[in-house]
């Protein structure tokens, strides 16, 4: 294994030497520290407020070098442009060619300067976690938060670093100019937004959005997806996956992720009917629903596996096992069978291709357009579940074909089964197998610190400065922490459960907490709905669909508000707090207790409850991308299968739970189901308030 301590050593700039974090030295003093108050040399305060101060005088060093540094880059791209502006009159095509050269040169110092930030800032997080460990006391949480909102912060400078925001877009538009306009001049805010082709912009754009928090309504619905970038692309590589991109393949891939949350929910207004018409409880509803879920806990491990060598087998496989799963559902009515209407939802739930979908995103589509398709993701997915519902009530007839019967019931089975069959044909004749390399490519490191090539930063700035990597470390012999990860010379994905299982630090646990309670959450509120609604208030089916479609429609609006405005005016973590509480207070208020139970009270709280579980996943996700090893990004034990199965067992959960609850009768129904959503939502926010300060 490779060690922090060494790393820093051999990857640091000889002439930056006096300005990185003496990391030795800060290692030594915790040793010190440790040493000291175990023999009662000193007391806690005293060593906390000594080992303050150092840290403070390490991170000012930091800050003050990097704020000299952004002054030299500022000066010599001023310089430059000054020499640019003496072009316009007379363009000179050799002297633009000299300028170009030149603005690379300063584009290598710049992506230089933000190693450096992202090695110290790592060696900040590191001897942290060394005290933290070392002594037992929860330092960090102290010292991050007294350092991180003060107006004198430093700490801030470090992870927030806005200066080097401008050199970037001075950099990037004067570069862009030169290149892209042939020595036209004209400003590139005059002319549509294109992908910046020179490697050393590409480079500093792709490693700055690394290194930045900041966001936007398209990333933050690229972040629902759960598609974690593991490291940044080089140039060729993005353009081997440019040559083979297949916009139609894509399409086929949004469009299986839309028909299937479609197939999930277009039965959710008709279960409790179904399950009464074939002589069982409305409250089987949570059975018949609730048993896709069950399958797709398994079917996800195997299409993640199988996503490994193809992409299309598990795409035919999934279309295939879905027409025949809802064919089941349909012929489940005339034969009386409640077994077969089981089995037919089993059958779809064998077909969720979710994990494909995800997997085909991340490695077959091109960098500049893979948020949109991540988008693009959880739109089809979020259409589906509003169109679902909607369709549902919209097939509202009773007729009969030879024996087959045609109704409210069977034709949701009937039409997704068509629609199946459709996206085969068009599968099979559209789709185009990507080229697929099972073989993780590990960039060697270029010791000659003294010189810092392009490839070398790709490597080096591969991850996040405030994600915890958890890079596995054995500093000098002392303590070593078995659920950290390896360092960059080892990033092979997890190969099993197990080993996945061990690179999930505690804020990773949490989030996927999260996630599980808000799908608990959502699972109840929608799959007991038509009971609930038809138990208090005598709806019709096609009043519960119209009412589950109008939930489903929030989706898109809610991310866009939070993507787009929320999200650059909060920290995720103050987002995702008051989206719990949100949530807690909306089961609270759906609770019947009361002698009369009002639609109004019914349908705002499932407002409140719903809307805040969507605001809940987004940046439950959002945190959970940049709180998990980069080794869950890729094989097949990968963090969207993580988040699926913690999705898909809570909805199991919801599903059996209604059911149970059930056999004591359609009154308590409501109360019973809303019991435990409360209590997992009170657990998730004890536990987010215990990691918070580790959410970043």
């Amino acid at each position: 294994m490779v060690n922090f301590g060494k790393k820093l050593m051999t990857d640091q700039i000889p002439e930056w030497k006096r300005c990185y974090i003496n990391y030795k030295l800060m290692k030594k003093k915790v040793r010190q520290h440790a040493e000291q108050t175990q023999n009662g040399g000193k007391d806690r305060r005293q060593v906390l407020k000594e080992f303050s101060r150092m840290l403070d005088d390490q991170i000012e060093k930091i800050v003050l070098f990097l704020l000299e540094q952004q002054g030299l880059l500022a000066s010599r791209i001023e310089k430059l442009g000054e020499e640019r502006a003496n072009l316009s009159d007379q363009p000179d095509f050799s002297k633009i060619s000299e300028l170009c050269e030149a603005y690379k040169e300063v584009g290598l110092d710049l992506v230089k300067l933000l190693k450096f930030v992202d090695l110290n800032a790592t060696g900040i997080r590191k001897i942290l976690k060394k005290f933290d460990k070392r002594f037992g006391y929860r330092f960090t949480d102290y010292y991050v938060t007294s350092r991180a909102n003060h107006p004198y912060s430093q700490l801030q400078q470090v992870f927030k670093h806005v200066g080097l925001g401008a050199i970037v877009g001075a950099l990037s538009r004067n570069l862009a100019d030169l290149q892209h306009r042939q020595g036209s001049f004209l400003s590139i805010y005059d002319q549509p937004s294109d992908a910046l082709k020179d490697p050393i912009i590409d480079l500093i754009n792709a490693s700055v959005d690394k290194l930045t928090h900041s966001t936007n309504f398209l990333k933050f619905l690229g972040q629902h997806a759960l598609i974690i970038q593991e490291e940044i692309p080089s140039s060729g590589e993005d353009e081997a996956l440019e040559t083979n991109y297949h916009f139609m393949s894509l399409l086929l891939n949004l469009v299986n992720t839309f028909l299937y949350m479609v197939n999930t929910y277009i039965i959710v207004p008709t279960a409790d009917d179904y399950s009464l018409s074939l002589g069982a409880a409305p409250t089987v509803c949570g059975i018949i629903i609730g048993s896709m879920a069950v399958a797709q806990v398994f079917s996800s491990v195997y299409f993640s596996a199988w996503s490994n060598r193809s992409y299309f087998k598990p795409l035919i496989f999934s279309s295939i096992v879905l027409f025949f799963g809802n064919v089941l559902y349909a012929l489940a009515y005339d034969v009386s069978s409640l077994t077969i209407l089981l089995l037919g939802r089993l059958f779809c739930g064998l077909g969720s291709a979710r994990a494909v979908n995800r997997r085909y995103i991340s490695d077959c589509v091109p960098l500049k357009i893979r948020m949109q398709a991540s988008a693009g993701f959880v739109s089809a997915s979020a259409l589906g579940m509003a169109c679902g519902p909607a369709i549902a009530g919209l097939l509202q007839t009773n007729f009969k074909i030879y024996s087959l019967t045609i109704n409210q019931n069977t034709l949701p089975g009937w039409v997704m089964a068509f629609a199946w069959l459709i996206y085969l044909i068009w599968l099979w004749i559209s789709f185009k197998e990507p080229t697929h390399d099972n073989v993780e490519k590990i960039q060697p490191q270029d010791n000659t610190a003294g010189h810092v090539g392009i490839g070398e930063m790709e490597s080096g700035l591969a991850q996040p400065l405030l994600v915890n990597s958890e890079d596995k470390e054995n500093d000098g012999g002392e303590e070593f922490d078995d659920s950290e990860e390896a360092s960059e010379d080892s990033r092979m994905p997890a190969n099993s459960i197990c080993s996945a299982y061990r690179l999930l630090t505690p804020s990773v646990k949490v989030q996927l907490l999260i996630y599980f309670m808000l799908k608990f959450g959502m699972e109840i509120l929608l799959s007991e709905s038509s009971v609930i609604t038809s138990y208090y208030f005598k709806w019709t089916t096609s009043s519960v669909a119209i009412f589950l479609a109008i939930l489903g429609l929030t989706v898109l609006p809610v991310n866009a508000i939070v993507g787009s405005y929320i999200s650059n005016l909060f920290e995720d973590r103050k987002i995702l707090l008051a989206s719990e509480i949100m949530m807690l207070v909306g089961i609270a208020l759906s609770f019947h207790v009361t002698s009369s139970y009002t639609v109004v009270q019914y349908v705002s709280s499932a407002l409140i409850t719903f809307v805040s579980a969507e605001v809940l996943e987004g940046v439950n996700l959002s945190l959970l991308s940049r709180v998990m090893s980069s080794r869950l990004a890729r094989g097949t034990y990968n963090g969207g299968l993580l988040s699926t199965e913690a999705g898909t067992l809570a909805r199991v959960v919801a599903d059996g739970t209604i059911t149970l609850a059930g056999f004591l009768g359609e009154s308590k129904l409501l109360n019973v189901t809303l019991l435990p959503s409360v209590l997992i939502c009170i657990v998730s926010i004890a536990a987010t308030f215990l990691t918070f300060n580790s959410l970043f």
